[in-house]
């Protein structure tokens, strides 16, 4: 069953959001295995991303192995704290 989660960050910029997603996706035009959609941009006070990955696992296989140990070592001109995270089954995906 797909995954979606989302990810909002306070204060966050496209700046920094394209900081990071160059850090953790492996290219521009190309998703991490398992996730098959991407959206992100401003939102009231800040910046939100919603990814949606094929399963709960490969979103936790990108989380623990790619996502959570670049953030932590930090990325140059990305997203300087933690995201509000929401998480949810999703029932209903749409092309």
């Amino acid at each position: 069953m797909a995954y979606a989660v989302v990810h909002n960050f306070p204060g966050g910029t496209q700046e920094q959001y394209e900081a990071s997603i160059a850090a953790v996706h492996p290219s521009k035009h190309v998703l991490p295995p398992g996730q098959i959609y991407h959206a992100a941009g401003p939102s009231a006070g800040g910046w939100t991303i919603v990814a949606i990955h094929d399963s709960k696992a490969s979103w936790e296989q990108f989380r623990d192995a790619i996502l959570m140990p670049k953030m932590q070592k930090g990325i140059q001109g990305g997203f300087a704290t933690p995201p509000q995270e929401t998480t949810f089954e999703v029932k209903n995906l749409q092309p």
